[in-house]
């Protein structure tokens, strides 16, 4: 099967989260610069999940980039991938209209986290497709960035519990070290 139905399908999904958390920004009530004083928290909130789904969406196409089919393991995990993006608008309304309290910013940290794992699993499931030999699997090597990522979730979303803000720059963190996007593909790819 051609990967060219899922990454178009994979496109559309991830546009459409980006328009419905645009959507979600609603207009301040007032005609002056303090009006938009409550509205910090949840652009703040909206820049955060633009940045990290824009993340998602760069390394999901360098990891399509290197296959050459997929099949329906594979179709099976990336919409296991794409229903965890789609929780994001969710988790980014929540922890934004709530002021980044604890339970928001545990949850939004549990999307990510789960989001994280879901890319993971469709990694595992084109390199078992293409075999452990491919470029893709020398490409993606150890992982150490996803790795690290799922460590920086996981102790993220206790740790809202006891200091929301700490979580919030773990988030933070997270987009910062993807924030240049992940080479190895390009890298192998160009060998």
């Amino acid at each position: 099967m051609s990967k060219s139905r899922m990454e178009a399908f994979s496109d559309c999904v991830i546009s459409i989260l980006i328009t419905i958390m645009v959507l979600g920004l609603a207009s301040p009530h007032g005609n002056n610069l303090a009006a938009l004083l409550p509205l910090v928290p949840i652009f703040l909130s909206y820049v955060l999940s633009f940045i990290l789904l824009g993340i998602y969406w760069n390394n999901h196409h360098h990891l399509l980039q290197a296959t050459g089919q997929v099949d329906g393991r594979v179709l099976w995990a990336n919409m296991h991938f794409l229903f965890w993006l789609s929780l994001i608008p969710f988790a980014t309304a929540w922890m934004g209209e709530n002021n980044f309290s604890a339970w928001p910013v545990a949850v939004y940290g549990t999307v990510h986290f789960f989001s994280g794992i879901a890319y993971l699993i469709l990694t595992r499931a084109l390199i078992a497709l293409h075999g452990k030999d491919s470029l893709l699997a020398i490409a993606i090597g150890r992982d150490f960035k996803g790795l690290i990522s799922a460590v920086i979730l996981a102790l993220a979303i206790p740790i809202a519990f006891l200091q929301t803000w700490v979580s919030c720059a773990m988030y933070v963190l997270l987009a910062i070290i993807w924030f240049v996007p992940d080479r190895r593909i390009e890298k192998t790819l160009v060998k």
